[in-house]
């Protein structure tokens, strides 16, 4: 059988029970929200009846993707703060996903859940670090060994190689000849179960006495990802969650996988633990939610019911952690919720009765200082429950996805609507006017097209044009950042060297030039929507006049929409690991190393130059590309959409008397006038209402 096609069809699915009706606690805000979209369908239901096949057409694909929307949550967090048990209750498995896996596994798990999946897609699907990725690791030893190379840490470098040549070998004999073959394929299952989890994403040594197939771990080195399509009875929507491997391993592969999933969520979960809460160790974590919007951060202190006494530690613990937050630059204000994943998944077992005794005196007291009166309603489970943290935690998460991408991706929707039923509207006009005996000019089919082509370049030119102006700002900025924080950091250098000498080792944060970045790319944000919103506002203004020249059709009401601009993703990779973050042995090393003032200005400079150059690059390049992609993307569809409508109506001219009387009667007509003026009101509100918010 081959790699990409559906294996182990005969598989038994792991199985679950129906879940409890207090998972539902915290999602009235998605509940709202879903109730938007199918009043979305209703209206669109209604359009169809205007519109005939084509518009059904377009209807249901509208309808297809507002179903398909499914907002994405990346959780990060420490290694060993429950991260993995804490999404294992979200989705109300408690055993789903495995949560105490070796250190080295560095697979992000995506779980999709409620997603609507063709029926013969797989449920889990594994995705292998491809040659290139596993030759960086092996060959340059990841992130660390490059750094230790630059560095000169020779020592550093060599226990680097050491590691991963014993975690090579025991890849090679798991895998034997296979290993070459396996690498950037990808394994695809019709039914998830527990052996599948066992096998790509937890590590295990005993394979001697075990079967190929049963081995634990057998694919864990080299699985770099991992989909899961889930039913959740609870929630009411689509949602993806996405539990990365953490931020902190040997080789930093870890960072730079969680730095991609964060680019790919709008919202952020940053899973603690109550007995370390934020320390000197977790900069990491703070360097990345830095670059987040501090609405869209979420911070789940896990592991309270092994507090001795968390009616008094949790607003203790809460004011360290903003303390912290506040002397590191991190976000100002984010939401902090305490709770329990050990209590939560406590509460989906039939049982309450094996709870550790501690755990239980820790839930009791508790209870005391989080439980108002309303409680008294609830039962045993379902206090339970509520004292973990879920339901605040589900709260937090509805709005945000409400308020943010819900609420982006139905203004976005309401207008494509209005845009089609514009569309039909001037179809309708048209119709109207032949039925009644008028004279209708209708340009050529071959003379729209090439109008139609001649406005998509205009315009497209016209972006471009604005998006090179925005994006070589933002490089000379970017530049200059980058030169005026290398020679500030080298000045401070040679400071040191003269008042201190070279006995002392010197330190210097890279905090300056991150937030010299971030404040470049939040201009480069506004002044990509800026450009965005002018020439998408310019093409629509420039498709309303060919309606009317096309059509010589004056109608009431009629507007054209200009699409929302892409929402650009946060600058996450500033948060990556600098050198100068590391005052680590290999530093001293390096310190140590040089000699004379000369050696350590030019060591250092060619060391953080080279360091830092990879970042700059990704924001001057990867990412603007990315962001000019989007845009080009936004105006293409929007523009073909129109297109369609307006040949839609050329062909409609073309219809002989006869067969047009037979399907647009004018009492017909008449009452379409009707339907026309509540679907357009009712649009035009509700998007009145979206841009608002």
């Amino acid at each position: 059988m081959k790699m990409e096609e559906l294996a182990n069809e005969g598989e038994a699915a792991t199985t679950h029970a129906a879940q409890p009706d207090f998972m539902r606690l915290g999602l009235e805000k998605l509940d709202a929200f879903r109730d938007e979209v199918a009043d979305l369908e209703a209206t669109l239901a209604d359009v169809v009846k205007l519109g005939g096949p084509d518009v059904e057409k377009k209807s249901s694909r509208l309808i297809k993707q507002l179903n398909a929307f499914e907002p994405s949550i990346t959780m990060i967090g420490q290694i060993k703060a429950g991260k993995t048990s804490l999404v294992n209750a979200m989705v109300g498995r408690p055993d789903l996903l495995p949560a105490d896996v070796n250190p080295w596994t560095s697979v992000v798990t995506s779980l999709h859940l409620n997603a609507p999946i063709a029926e013969d897609a797989p449920t889990a699907s594994f995705q292998f670090f491809s040659q290139d990725e596993w030759d960086h690791l092996v060959e340059n030893g990841g992130r660390i060994g490059e750094l230790s190379s630059r560095a000169g840490a020779d020592e550093e470098l060599e226990k680097v190689r050491k590691q991963i040549a014993e975690m090579r070998e025991k890849t090679k004999a798991r895998l034997g000849r296979k290993f070459e073959l396996l690498l950037g394929q990808k394994h695809n299952y019709a039914e998830l179960n527990d052996d599948l989890m066992q096998r790509y994403v937890c590590m295990g040594d005993d394979f001697e006495d075990l079967e190929e197939e049963d081995q634990q771990g057998r694919f864990a080195d080299i699985t770099k990802s991992a989909d899961l399509y889930l039913d959740t009875d609870a929630l009411p929507m689509p949602i993806c969650i996405r539990d990365t491997p953490g931020v902190n391993d040997t080789f930093m592969m870890r960072e730079q996988i969680t730095i991609n999933a964060l680019r790919d969520s709008r919202i952020c979960v940053v899973v603690l633990s109550a007995h370390q809460a934020l320390s000197s160790m977790d900069m990491g974590l703070i360097r990345l939610i830095s670059n987040v919007k501090a609405r869209e951060v979420i911070i789940f202190v896990n592991r309270i019911d092994e507090l001795s006494d968390p009616a008094n530690q949790v607003p203790e613990i809460r004011d360290s952690i903003m303390q912290t937050l506040a002397d590191n630059s991190g976000p100002e204000n984010p939401e902090v919720i305490f709770g329990s994943a050990y209590w939560a998944n406590v509460a989906l077992s039939p049982e309450l009765d094996e709870i550790v005794s501690d755990s239980a005196e820790a839930l009791y007291n508790w209870a005391e200082a989080a439980l108002s009166a309303e409680a008294a309603e609830m039962g045993t489970h379902e206090l339970v429950w509520h004292l973990s943290g879920m339901p605040q935690l589900y709260a937090a998460l509805s709005e945000r996805i409400a308020e943010g991408p819900g609420a982006e991706t139905l203004a976005a929707a309401r207008k494509k609507a209005l845009n089609l039923v514009s569309g039909v509207r001037a179809s309708n006009e048209m119709i109207s006017m032949r039925l009644e005996g008028d004279e209708v000019s209708v340009m050529s089919r071959e003379a729209l097209s090439s109008h139609l082509d001649k406005l998509e370049a205009d315009n497209l030119k016209r972006l471009n044009d604005k998006l090179d102006i925005v994006f070589q700002q933002f490089g000379s900025r970017v530049d200059q950042s980058h030169k005026r924080f290398l020679d500030r950091a080298l000045e401070s250098l040679l400071q040191h060297l003269e008042t201190k000498g070279e006995e002392e080792i010197w330190q210097y944060s890279p905090d300056g030039l991150r937030m010299l970045l971030r404040t470049s790319y939040q201009v480069m944000r506004r002044n990509v929507g800026a450009a965005c919103q002018e020439v998408y506002a310019a093409a629509a203004h420039d498709l309303e006049d060919t309606y009317r020249s096309a059509f010589g059709v004056d109608v009431t009401n009629f507007t054209i929409t200009p699409p929302v601009p892409p929402e650009v993703p946060p600058p996450v990779t500033l948060g990556q690991t600098i050198a100068l973050d590391l005052q680590t042995s290999w530093w001293k090393g390096w310190w140590q190393r040089r000699k004379g003032y000369r050696a350590f200005a030019s060591g250092f400079y060619d060391l953080i130059e080279a360091e830092t150059a990879p970042i700059v690059a990704e924001l001057k390049d990867r990412q603007a590309a990315e962001i000019r992609s989007d845009a080009e993307k936004e105006l293409r569809d929007f523009l073909a959409e129109q297109r369609a409508l307006l040949e839609d109506i050329c062909s409609k001219s073309e219809l002989d008397f006869a067969d047009l009387e037979d399907v647009f009667g004018i009492k017909a007509q008449q009452e379409r006038e009707e339907l026309f003026d509540y679907i357009f009101e009712e649009l035009t509100h509700n998007a009145g209402a979206g841009a608002d918010e």
